[in-house]
């Protein structure tokens, strides 16, 4: 089966940012789909005064769409609060990319769920309430 991919998607999938990890991270978050095997594991530089996030990487194993979702997603939250990340939806990443496809819709959720992951390594690390994580199932 075919699938249609836009421009950005095969973009950011031949030309992804962000790709690495961050020595000394000040939050890690990973998450996975054990159906499809696409794990993402994201890094985050946070400024402690502004919680501004001023470095952000990840690691992902998967598809075109996983790695699509996983650059986008670093891309909409550099530069922002941490608050301003939480809020990042996974369908804002998937619209930032133009659209995927519905059997790969699940790839932004992960890197929606990494993206809390890491937030909430970061704000345990600094004596902040965790937020739950919402996993959605497929």
């Amino acid at each position: 089966m075919a699938l249609n991919y836009s421009d950005k998607v095969m973009d950011h999938f031949a030309n992804p940012r962000n790709v690495g990890e961050i020595e000394n991270p000040d939050g890690v978050g990973e998450a996975g789909n054990p159906k499809c095997g696409d794990i993402m594991k994201i890094y985050l530089k946070v400024n402690d005064e502004t919680k501004i996030i001023e470095d952000v990487k990840f690691k992902t194993f998967g598809c075109a769409s996983a790695i699509a979702s996983s650059s986008m997603a670093t891309e909409l939250i550099k530069g922002r609060t941490i608050q301003e990340a939480w809020d990042l939806t996974n369908s804002a990443v998937a619209e930032a990319l133009d659209g995927l496809p519905p059997i790969k819709m699940h790839c932004s959720v992960l890197a929606e769920e990494a993206i809390h992951e890491a937030l909430n390594d970061y704000r345990a690390k600094h004596g902040m309430d965790i937020i739950p994580v919402e996993h959605h199932e497929e």
